[in-house]
């Protein structure tokens, strides 16, 4: 009796160790399967449609340290304009650090990063022949005395030239009525209307009619009990495409 049980013992230890074996087979089966699968996965994306010396590289780049590199520059065309037309997209501000903004084709001709915008009124000119910038200023209407050399910076823009206008905080408290004129006779239509923090954006040119149609002006005020920003408007914008010289 003591030997068969100990004969039936042996057996159930010699088929657990199978069980055990079997079930480790499986796992490394399914485990090197996954392992197949992956690197053929990986070497299927480092394999472009291109030369077989690329995808060398490619292979052979595997575990090195990864390098930065530069983001692509993004570009800021506004997109749905058709050829032979300028793209054209005016922001005001539209908090203490949302700074206004202007995109003339792919370039970002006023704005924080570039240093050349500030609190008051923000201007550029660009040749409408070229599409070139001329220059950009801004004017401080609160703390300091402007109005006049924005007056004759304005006044001062050669012809055939596009003036983009927009303001950040405050805009209105030292405008002067010559200021005021001389915006009113580009066309304007909304810097009388124009009070403290207002938001407000305006494109117009010299020499030469706009065409009918095209976005050119908008303005909204500081209402505190709409405001978003305490007491600063929501930023206001307008874009579209302007037709170029005909050649």
């Amino acid at each position: 009796m003591a030997l068969a049980r100990r004969h039936r013992l042996l057996l159930a230890r010699r088929d657990q160790r199978l069980r055990r074996q079997g079930i480790l087979r499986a796992a490394l089966f399914i485990s090197a399967s996954t392992c197949a699968w992956y690197f053929g996965y990986l070497v299927a994306e480092l394999i472009p449609d291109g030369p077989l010396a690329t995808a060398v590289y490619n292979i052979r780049s595997i575990g090195e340290k990864p390098v930065l590199r530069a983001p692509a520059p993004k570009r800021h065309k506004y997109d749905h304009c058709p050829p032979n037309t300028y793209a054209y997209w005016l922001l005001s501000g539209g908090s203490k650090n949302k700074y206004a903004k202007i995109y003339f084709e792919n370039e970002l001709l006023i704005e924080e990063m570039t240093g050349n915008v500030g609190k008051g009124i923000n201007i550029a000119l660009v040749n409408y022949t070229t599409g070139k910038v001329i220059a950009t200023q801004y004017f401080d209407m609160f703390q300091d005395d402007n109005s006049e050399p924005m007056t004759e910076f304005i006044q001062g823009a050669p012809a055939k030239s596009l003036l983009l206008m927009m303001t950040h905080d405050d805009g209105s408290s030292r405008l002067k009525e010559d200021a005021k004129k001389a915006i009113e006779a580009l066309g304007s239509k909304e810097i009388r209307n124009i009070r403290f923090r207002s938001s407000w954006v305006f494109l117009t040119a010299k020499g030469f009619d706009l065409p009918a149609g095209i976005e050119r002006e908008k303005i909204d005020h500081s209402i505190n009990a709409k405001n978003r920003n305490l007491d600063w408007p929501e930023e206001i914008q307008i874009k579209g495409c302007i037709p170029k010289e005909p050649s």
